[in-house]
């Protein structure tokens, strides 16, 4: 991929004058992206249209389908768009279709590489897969991205439910059980951050959860969990749907996963789910064992 126009050109694109009556500033159907992929210096041109080609999968990723659109998102020229948008057809990121482009085939195939180079995955399954015949019910292992967890596995439940959760779906940490998980090792105001980006993250979406705890039940809920070493959802996520999740850990004891049990409120009590948490948490220990974390001698859960 080529390309001749400048960062200066870039800037002046992203903060040229705006139509009668809106402000000055991006152009308001642009698509918010990482900073890396779109604020370039000089001393970066080398690597400008490889973060440019990026940042338009970025877009496309969060529902950008056009070049109209590709170019309000990272303020670049119509022709400039159009040349890496090209380039990224040709070699397969990207797809054309009637309306627009659509993420590309290679891209799954790069997916499904990199989670089979994975170890956690791989290490995780034979524990996920015992889990999810004890219990009949919806299996997940996720990890911390950023404010949110990314799923990397699941194994549907045998009780005929299903959940949004998939593959490679996000969802605000503190708003799920198996991110709430991740969460134990933190300080208050962490968990005090990242449910405030919770309830703004699900205020963006047309989706409400049924239960969105303030902040001083959230905390004392928390303080809990990071006691006994588990966590729950009590439908804070998804309607109707609770899980008891536990944390995985590293040799170093830093928490790097974790996995949660889900299913509808009639086969999730709150007595199962108590029972439910020594279970979850020989699965998510015997899976940190795998990565070298040892428990500690005095390694007994607190009584509630």
């Amino acid at each position: 991929m080529t390309d001749d126009s400048t960062s200066a050109s870039a800037s002046d694109a992203r903060t040229k004058a705006p139509a009668h009556g809106q402000p000055l500033g991006r152009d308001p159907d642009a698509i918010a992206l990482p900073s890396a992929l779109v604020d370039i210096t000089p001393q970066q041109a080398g690597t400008q249209t490889l973060l440019r080609g990026l940042a338009i999968l970025e877009a496309a990723a969060n529902g950008a389908r056009d070049l109209r659109s590709f170019s309000a998102a990272l303020g670049t020229t119509r022709s400039t768009t159009h040349r890496l948008v090209s380039s990224l057809v040709q070699a397969r990121y990207l797809r054309q279709v009637q309306g627009g482009y659509l993420l590309g085939p290679k891209l799954i195939e790069l997916g499904t590489i990199a989670l089979e180079q994975m170890p956690l995955t791989t290490v995780a399954r034979p524990y996920l897969q015992s889990l999810a015949q004890h219990t009949h019910d919806t299996i997940h292992l996720g990890v911390r991205d950023g404010d949110d967890v990314l799923y990397i596995d699941k194994i549907p439940g045998t009780r005929g439910l299903e959940m949004r959760s998939r593959v490679g779906h996000r969802m605000p940490l503190a708003s799920t059980g198996i991110g709430k998980a991740m969460m134990l090792d933190l300080e208050t105001n962490a968990w005090k951050k990242l449910l405030e980006a919770s309830h703004r993250a699900l205020a963006r979406t047309s989706f409400k959860p049924e239960n969105r705890p303030d902040v001083g039940t959230f905390v004392q809920r928390m303080t809990r969990y990071s006691q006994g070493g588990y966590t729950f959802d009590l439908e804070e996520n998804e309607a109707s749907i609770r899980c008891v999740a536990a944390p995985v850990r590293d040799a170093s004891g830093a928490i790097v996963a974790a996995l949660s049990v889900a299913s509808t409120i009639p086969y999730m009590p709150e007595e199962r789910m108590e029972e439910l948490i020594p279970v979850v948490q020989r699965e998510a220990r015997a899976i940190s064992s795998e990565l070298g974390w040892r428990a500690p001698q005095s390694n007994r859960r607190i009584k509630r």
